[in-house]
């Protein structure tokens, strides 16, 4: 049985920022995790609905496993450099029928840098409205790799047998780390597709070992399987692309109406990407400041639910954003939505208010997910929860 806890997510907090994106190495596919040491980088970036410059600045801050500001640290332990840095890197769009100036940071960069491990958040603020709080909210996770672990995902779970569900087994080695208590000190969270409604902390493991820890047969390590994401491309407003019915113009927006989606009775075979966008146009030429923001139209045939239905993706910020909440057409009997969305590539999906697939999408044992393992350490007498090991795994069947 899936219990989920709160998840470090993004967050967007100021109504004129569209597009949020947060790469690893500039590939969309990679999740922000950061190793300790090494040489890696994430970039984000926004779009603020205007041509007028705001001045950004941004802020890291270091948190513990439950995404809470970290107690007793000072900044100087956990960075290198300085906070509160300028947003320095800029451009207004060009030739488009909206307005907008895209802004952009790398981190770490030649003026700040990370010096522990653990939850971080990058905070930024409009210099013009610092009382009213964080503009944007971005979460990422710096790693060690002090204890080697593995996972292994199964669709031979301990309720099902190749029907719905996916069940993940962890083996954890202490590696050099000194660990007394570890029921205390060792905390693991797993997450499905980097969705904070499947994502599992706290799970105590079955299996104590001299050496390491080990959860086999964890009921909360079973996740409901859902199904493939749909998937849509806009790549030139004036073609029908891929899952695009018709392009249309009335002023001011293009509008991109996609084809009806049903409520599938079987396991979708397509390839998709977890939830991942990627605004570009046909030419990939300038991406960030020459693609047009599109009205997407969503629907979905199905009978009226008892549940609030969304769209979903990594693009949304939040699973139930107030803006991809669909409305029930009794005449056509489906669910509709239309989101403002940069030209581009994106997977979504259907879920309910519980963050559930299995009445829009359907769960099938089939269905390939991401999973993330991480593990926090706290020895006696530390101030902070480090995360000593880390793995990810896309499941094939």
């Amino acid at each position: 049985m899936l219990t989920t806890v709160a998840h470090g997510r993004h967050r967007v907090f100021d109504e004129s920022v569209r597009t949020l994106q947060v790469t690893l190495n500039d590939n969309p596919l990679l999740p922000p995790v950061l190793q300790l040491g090494k040489t890696s980088y994430l970039r984000i970036s926004w779009d603020e609905m205007s041509h007028e410059y705001h001045r950004y600045i941004y802020r890291i801050q270091h948190c513990n496993r439950d995404w809470e500001p970290t107690e007793g640290l000072f900044e100087s332990d956990y960075l290198q450099g300085t906070n509160d840095l300028p947003v320095e890197d800029y451009e207004t769009s060009f030739n488009t029928s909206q307005n907008y100036t895209h802004y952009s940071v790398t981190f770490p960069n030649k003026d700040a840098n990370v010096l522990l491990s653990g939850n971080y958040k990058l905070l930024v603020f409009n210099e013009d409205d610092m009382d009213d709080g964080p503009s944007i909210e971005v979460c990422f996770q710096v790693v060690e790799d002090e204890m080697p672990v593995s996972m292994q995902v199964s669709s031979n779970t301990d309720i099902d047998f190749n029907a719905r569900h996916q069940q993940v087994a962890l083996s954890l080695n202490y590696g050099t780390c000194r660990v007394t208590d570890p029921y205390n000190q060792i905390h693991a969270v797993v997450t499905q597709n980097r969705r904070p409604s499947h994502t599992v902390a706290g799970t105590r493991p079955d299996i104590n070992k001299a050496n390491g820890l080990e959860w086999k047969h964890c009921d909360e390590l079973i996740f409901p399987a859902g199904n493939e994401y749909h998937k849509f491309e806009i790549l030139d407003v004036n073609l029908s692309g891929m899952n695009v019915d018709r392009m249309r113009w009335f002023e001011p927006f293009y509008h991109a109406i996609l084809w009806e989606d049903k409520v599938p009775h079987s396991y979708l075979t397509e390839k998709d990407h977890n939830g991942i966008f990627y605004p570009r146009t046909d030419d990939q030429e300038a991406n960030d400041t020459q693609s047009e923001y599109v009205i997407v139209h969503f629907s979905l045939q199905s009978p009226r639910l008892s549940k609030k239905v969304y769209v979903n993706g990594e693009w949304s910020n939040g699973e139930f954003a107030e803006d991809c909440q669909m409305h029930y057409n009794e005449e056509y009997r489906l669910y509709e939505a239309s989101i403002l969305m940069k030209q581009g590539y994106y997977d979504y999906q259907y879920i309910t208010d519980d963050g559930a697939t299995a009445d829009t999408m359907g769960d099938f044992w089939q269905t390939e997910n991401e999973y993330q393992a991480f593990i926090y350490y706290k020895e006696s007498g530390s101030r902070y929860d480090r995360i000593v090991g880390y793995t990810r795994v896309n499941t094939r069947f």
